[in-house]
Order: structure tokens, then sequence, then C-alpha cells
């Protein structure tokens, strides 16, 4: 049984992990850190884990913490780590990283959009875990770049069309509506609850948020030629789900028979994306608590324009969720192990 350290335990992703992984049947959580809850034990810190998961959740220590595992996730914030996955590499384990760190593969890009890379050379050997375009690079890696949300539920949604060379490549909006949960657990006046409750509103709009850059360089991979997006998100007073409906101009015209099909065969015997038909709609409340990826692809008959419509958990397969699955690829194991349950409803 893998011993497995969650570096970052105590934020929404860090207790994802947990859940997910109490449920693993080849894999032991070995150790938990928190740099501002050390010394307590992670059910003090969230009582649902009481009785499943009562480790005491330590300082970080790199090297102690390297001696306790054999997979490392580091659920940090950006920039806190890059300063210790080098170490976990060189003491030989393998890291799946849920930050923003290792996703960019160019440092100049990414110190535009944050900050300066403390650690570029591992850019080169990290692999963006989207096991559904990458699962042959993820099964070799030592360090999987987990996908930031937003970028989940639009690369999934677009990569058919653009493997296909089916749209206008400067056509593409991309509107993603996002559960609180997706600004993390650290208190901030804009998640609190009389800030969001009964309020709908965009941020960071005008081509400013952080995903971009992730996001159209992996669109860029997918196409074979550099593009730009309009990306706008959004806040909703939910807890977690991220809503993506995406538009595009197709280079020719195109039927909503002619779009099912490619959607179907592209995602055929992918275990977690379900092509929706006959009108189906994605909803966040069809994969709240699992690893889904619902997609709709339609055509609005009256503009020509292609409609793609994606549902995502922002804590599952946007974050946690994908992690377990990028583990499972670079251990050897079932892709779905851990991960087979079904979403919670109502």
């Amino acid at each position: 049984m893998l011993k497995i350290a969650i570096v970052g335990a105590s934020g929404y992703t860090g207790l994802e992990l947990i859940r997910i992984l109490n449920c693993h049947p080849e894999v032991a959580v070995s150790c938990l850190t928190s740099e501002q809850s050390a010394g307590k034990r992670i059910s003090e810190v969230f009582p649902t884990l009481r009785g499943r998961c009562d480790t005491v959740l330590e300082n970080l220590e790199p090297v102690r913490i390297a001696d306790k595992a054999d997979i490392i996730f580091t659920a940090l914030p950006h920039k806190a780590a890059m300063e210790v996955v080098p170490t976990f590499l060189k003491l030989g384990k393998k890291v799946i990283d849920l930050s923003a760190d290792y996703r960019l593969s160019d440092p100049a890009v990414y110190g535009e959009w944050y900050d300066p890379h403390l650690n570029p050379a591992n850019l080169k050997k990290a692999v963006y875990g989207l096991p559904e375009i990458r699962r042959a690079k993820i099964k070799g890696a030592k360090l999987v770049a987990n996908p930031g949300c937003y970028p989940t539920s639009i690369i999934l949604a677009l990569a058919p069309l653009l493997k296909k060379g089916l749209i206008d490549l400067s056509s593409i909006i991309a509107d993603s509506a996002s559960g609180v949960t997706g600004a993390g657990r650290s208190a901030k006046v804009d998640s609190l609850y009389c800030e969001v409750n009964e309020g709908f509103k965009a941020y960071g709009a005008g081509g400013v948020h952080r995903h971009i850059p992730e996001i159209e360089q992996e669109l860029s991979l997918l196409a074979g030629k550099s593009l730009k997006i309009t990306f706008t998100p959004h806040l909703v007073p939910m807890d977690r789900g991220i809503l993506s409906t995406i538009y595009a101009a197709p280079n020719k015209t195109v039927s909503n028979e002619t779009i099912a099909t490619l959607y179907r065969e592209f995602y055929n015997g992918e275990p977690f994306v379900r092509i929706l038909s006959n009108g189906a709609l994605p909803s966040t409340a069809f994969v709240r608590g699992s690893n889904f990826c619902d997609i709709a692809p339609l055509v609005d008959s009256r503009t020509g324009r292609i409609i793609v419509i994606s549902a995502i958990d922002n804590l599952v397969k946007g974050a946690s969720g994908q992690a377990v699955q990028n583990m499972n690829l670079v251990c050897g194991f079932p892709e779905s192990m851990g991960l087979e349950g079904l979403a919670l409803f109502p």
C-alpha cells in the first residue's frame, strides 16, 4: 500500500483529497501538513472526518515529510509549491502539484501573470495533468501539474473541435460560472456570505484572470497554432461547481448531428467525460461530488455558431478528483480507482 502525503491539507482541495483517498483501496494517507493548524487533528479542522481520519497536522518540513510518503500532493498556493517541490523530486518522490506553479511551460509567461519562477528547470519535466489529453505522458511522469478548474472545463469542451480544425480560432468566447469554494478557504471579504448570497457577478474581466495563459497554452497545442480567447469568469452563490458556456464560429456549415458524433467518438471510452444528447444540457447539480465532466455540444441554428456547455465539480474534476486520477495513472492503478462515486443529488 502506497503512503500519501498531502501538503496543505487544511484547504478545501486538501479536504477533498482526504475524502477521496479515504475510499481508495491501494493507498493510505500517512502525513498531512498545515502551517496554520499544525498540532491539531485534521478532524478538528474538518469535523466531517471524525473517526475516519484523525491524523495530526504537521508543519511543512520537506525532508521529514518525504521520509513518510511515496506520493506527495502539494495543495499549496502558487509560489509556495515551487519552494518545496524541488526537494521532494530530489528525494525521489513523485509529486502531483495542485497549484499553478508548473502548469505554464514558459517561465516568462508565468512571471508575467504570477511572480518570477523560482524553479524553471522543473517546468520542462512537468506534465500537464489532463488525462483525456495527456494520458500517455502522465503515466511516466514524476511531476504532474494538475490543471486549474476553469481550464479543465474549457479545454475538455473545446478539444474535439480544435483537433478537427472545425472552428475559427479568433472567435472563441468562454463564459464560466463557479461556486464560492473556487476562491479557497481563507477569509476574504468577497467570499463572505453576505457578499455572495443573492448575487451573481463577473470578476477578473477584461482578459486579466490568471487562468487565461493556461487555457490558451493548452488550446494552442490542441489547435497546432497560437490562439487567444475571450474569457470571463463569474461567481455564483453556491458551494461548488463550474458551468462553462463556450461560443465559436465554425469554419464551415455543420449540423448538430455532426458535432454530436464528433464528441462521442473523441471521448469514446473516457471514464469521466459524458456527452449529453437529445437536448439534455449540463448542470452542476448532476456532477456535484463526482469526477465527471458533462458536455453538450450544439449548433445555434439562427447564427450558425457552435455552442459547447460543460459542467464539473470544481473541487473534484477541477482539482482533487483529477489529481487522484493522475495519481492512478502515475502509479499504474486502474484510472477510475477511488473515483467511482456518483454525483450527490439532490
